[in-house]
């Protein structure tokens, strides 16, 4: 063999070699690992606050809004700017607003002492969570504020790692109901649980690295004011 074509066979493997790596992964399909799970973190907690403080509401529960207020206080939260764009809805006769954000630990907390209607013992228990405050947060969490108007979609574009563990949440101010769908950058459905009015939550890990489309409709006649969150 003439050093020539040894030269020639030892390109070629190194290529093949630092090309396999490319080839290797599939991404046909949906990008989403189906038997991988991962730690329900910040946004699921956050979403469970949601979900307690509107059970608390709808029965005037001091508990319930309490219990809520300290797992919403128990997240960090970080604003950020996120890509997307809003399309305006066409034909629909918009209302007058009432909320302007989604409830927080401070709203939750004023319901809970208005429901607790001075009993001594849940006003103490409130005062407690009042006072802890910040201290033991859990991270990981990120948030955007959109104000949807009736009939208008938010479109966002969201990266994800592959191989890590995905959480998106949808947590709207109670004033419109919103629809939410997920998809992969290629328009494969992401599998979601389908849930009710303006809160939504979703979770999964990504096969691969790759951006994630979050489709937000606002399905009523008033704004929504809602925060889009992610890990």
């Amino acid at each position: 063999m003439t050093f020539k074509s040894l030269t020639t066979i030892l390109a070629s493997t190194a290529l093949v070699g630092i090309a396999s790596p490319i080839f290797a992964q599939d991404k046909s399909g949906v990008n989403m690992d189906e038997t991988a799970t991962g730690v329900p973190g910040g946004v699921a907690q956050y979403d469970m606050a949601q979900g307690l403080y509107a059970l608390g509401m709808t029965n005037k529960d001091p508990l319930l809004a309490l219990t809520a207020a300290k797992l919403a206080a128990g997240v960090q939260m970080t604003d950020v700017v996120r890509e997307g764009e809003q399309r305006a809805g066409e034909g629909v006769t918009a209302e007058d607003d009432v909320a302007d954000a989604p409830a927080d630990a401070a709203m939750m907390l004023a319901s809970a002492r208005e429901f607790a209607a001075g009993d001594e013992t849940l006003l103490g228990l409130i005062e407690d969570v009042e006072a802890e405050g910040a201290r033991g947060r859990i991270g990981g969490a990120s948030r955007e504020l959109s104000r949807l108007p009736a009939g208008a979609v938010d479109v966002w574009k969201i990266p994800f790692y592959g191989n890590s563990y995905a959480e998106i949440g949808v947590s709207g101010d109670g004033d419109a109901p919103l629809s939410v769908l997920v998809t992969d950058e290629n328009g494969n459905r992401v599998s979601c649980p389908a849930r009710v009015y303006d809160k939504f939550y979703c979770d999964f890990v990504p096969a691969w690295n790759g951006y994630f489309i979050v489709s937000v409709a606002n399905n009523g006649r008033k704004r929504n004011s809602y925060y889009l969150l992610t890990n």
